[in-house]
């Protein structure tokens, strides 16, 4: 999109199944699971660029060595930066004792069995290197050694706070990452003392002790208890000290977690297809992670499926297709081109039908599949037209009108480029603004001047800002009659909650529009109506809330917001024409019928703290106090 808004957090787990030795004899390293958890990592580059993390676990160490290491980082090169780290930590060793396997299992820091890779986008606006995954909770016991890492965000974090505190527990941060971890240690805690107290009378050798409790370690036990407190969409994975590890996805399904599984590896990772790219398998072998449902890898290297928390309404986020995951997926390819061939009839209305004066192009770089699926609708409308008026008029069509209606095309041009060299932070104030404006440019030639009109599709838009600073303004120098920005995304409305950076209503061009029409129709009675029912709820329970801000858009159809949108993105002093044509929510369904999740659109939240989050924000904005979102009040 135009309006690039930050990603998800992306997840990586690798669990070697043989010995070091097998890995170094069949592909001539040891480092196989290290390697292949970078390639999964950078596969998922694009769900994290403010910080990376791994962390690994040594599986039977001798007493007095270090079994568990992290390594973490900030910025867009972190991934490099980790794995630059783990390699320095190599180097102090000399090359030939690299190569004994057995050497580096004893002897070198993450030559283990056990990774976990995080890559981090933060929706809070927390950045500093304590907030990056993988998070670690540190024991003498083995079994009670916690590294977590994961995709997601709780709406309930005050709650959760509250039963620690309740717990007697004195947690150290509000942020739900740290939350989660304590709440899954303290679970962890008590889980490995139940064994202990269990176990104790039967071994006189606590060595013995120990390997037992490791092997008796109910996780989903522990999983079940602390779930029941969460409010939000999440996949979390976990690596126990003592060589077990989870992943589990949140009941409604809304993110999404992917697994394979051979006799030498075990792997996890957010998206379908970079695990197809990391170990070159179909798409067949990898399953999906089911809502509520936990993996479990044990460290004897056995694994099974728990359900920890049973399906609610599963209402997967739609946003996963139409931007954040990757396009080579499989049906996700095939369900944003869909989402470009369903935008055809408003199109053709808006254009009049009159393809001979009409260019289709589209905003680099991720609206290109939808694009093309405008493209083959388009061209499936065209040959329909010229088969019909073919057909009626056979006997009265000389050859010539005859090829001169086949020869007819859609006129498709690549007519916006993005510039991906120009980095804006040099400059400051308006030679900033400045450059942002020229992010991207145009082909000079694509469009008869004054004559044609451009339609170009986005695969969504948010806040607008590029739209009206760029690349209105830059497609203008062509003279277009009319510019039609097309979304292959119905409008955004609604703040997120569940893990992507979506939480102020300031943010929406949508939201911006419905309250300037009611502004301009003279009914600010609405907003002050909306305000007051959503002060009255604030302090209620999540599953008592309602979200009273759909009252804002109920007074308009979505061509009335869609015209408000486009007479706001409108630079002065644009010579054409600006549309705004939005995809319908039932065309989205249609096009990813099994990602049904629309809060974003429809206001219509699949937990009760989706409710609260946007009666939070809808306050905040009208009160000037947006950075708060996500704040609390602690009562003791």
């Amino acid at each position: 999109m135009a309006d690039a808004i930050k990603h998800e957090c992306g997840i990586a787990l690798v669990r070697l199944l043989k010995p070091l030795s097998f890995y170094k004899k069949k592909y001539n390293t040891w480092q196989y699971g290290l390697d292949k958890l970078y390639l999964l990592m950078e596969k998922q580059h694009n769900r994290g660029q403010e910080g990376a993390g791994l962390a690994a676990v040594k599986l039977n160490p001798a007493p007095g060595s270090e079994f568990i290491f992290r390594e973490r980082a900030m910025g867009s090169g972190a991934i490099s930066e980790v794995f630059g780290n783990v390699h320095k930590a190599f180097s102090q060793f000399p090359f030939e004792k690299l190569q004994d396997v057995d050497f580096a299992k004893k002897n070198v820091p993450y030559a283990g069995e056990l990774f976990l890779g995080h890559l981090r986008y933060s929706t809070t606006g927390r950045t500093s290197l304590s907030y990056v995954h993988p998070f670690l909770r540190r024991n003498n016991w083995a079994s009670r050694n916690l590294a977590l890492a994961g995709n997601f965000n709780m709406t309930n974090v005050e709650e959760m706070f509250q039963h620690l505190l309740s717990e007697g527990q004195h947690p150290r941060d509000f942020a739900d990452t740290f939350v989660i971890l304590e709440l899954l240690g303290h679970y962890l805690d008590r889980e490995v003392q139940y064994q202990y107290d269990k176990f104790k009378d039967d071994y006189t050798n606590g060595i013995d002790l120990t390997k037992r409790i490791e092997q008796e370690l109910d996780i989903p036990f522990l999983l079940k208890r602390a779930a029941k407190l969460w409010d939000g969409g999440y996949v979390l994975s976990g690596l126990i000290g003592s060589g077990d590890a989870f992943t589990m996805r949140d009941p409604w399904g809304i993110r999404t977690a992917f697994y394979y599984i051979d006799d030498e590896v075990a792997v996890v990772a957010s998206e379908r297809p970079v695990i197809q790219t990391a170990f070159n398998l179909k798409m067949e072998d990898i399953k999906e992670l089911q809502p509520g449902q936990a993996l479990m890898l044990k460290k004897d290297g056995t694994y099974y499926l728990s359900q920890i928390v049973e399906p609610k309404q599963v209402t997967p986020c739609s946003f996963e297709r139409i931007y954040f995951s990757r396009g080579s997926d499989y049906d996700i390819y095939r369900e944003r081109k869909k989402l470009g061939e369903l935008l055809i009839p408003n199109i053709l209305d808006i254009i009049n039908h009159d393809f001979d004066n009409t260019v289709f192009s589209f905003i680099p770089n991720t609206a290109e599949v939808a694009y093309l699926g405008m493209l083959e609708g388009l061209e499936n409308h065209f040959n329909h037209e010229r088969a019909v008026l073919i057909s009626e008029n056979c006997n009265n069509l000389s050859k010539k009108e005859i090829e001169d209606i086949l020869s007819k095309r859609v006129r498709s041009e690549k007519v916006a480029i993005k510039d991906i060299k120009l980095r804006t932070f040099i400059a400051q104030g308006n030679t900033r603004n400045d450059l942002a404006a020229h992010v991207y440019d145009v082909t000079y030639g694509s469009l008869r001047r004054n004559k044609d009109s451009l339609v170009i599709i986005d695969d969504s838009i948010v806040r607008g800002t590029t739209l009206k600073q760029s690349i209105i303004k830059i497609l203008d120098r062509l003279d277009p009659v009319k510019i039609v920005v097309v979304s292959s995304s119905p409008q955004i409305r609604y703040p997120d909650c569940y893990g992507i950076d979506m939480s102020k209503m300031s943010e929406f061009i949508a939201f911006r529009a419905a309250m300037e029409l009611l502004k301009d129709e003279d009914k600010q009675c609405i907003i002050d109506e909306v305000y007051k029912k959503s002060v009255a709820q604030k302090n209620k329970k999540s599953d008592e809330m309602v979200n009273y801000v759909k009252d804002i858009y109920g007074q308009f159809t979505d061509q009335q917001v869609a015209d408000k949108i486009a007479e706001m993105l409108t630079p002065e002093g644009t010579r054409a024409e600006v549309k705004i044509v939005f995809q319908t929510i039932e065309g989205l369904h249609e096009a990813c019928p099994n990602h049904k999740g629309d809060w974003y659109f429809s206001g219509n939240y699949p937990t009760p703290g989706g409710n609260k989050v946007v009666n939070n924000a809808f306050i905040n904005y009208i009160e000037g106090s947006e950075n708060k979102t996500y704040q609390f009040k602690l009562t003791f």
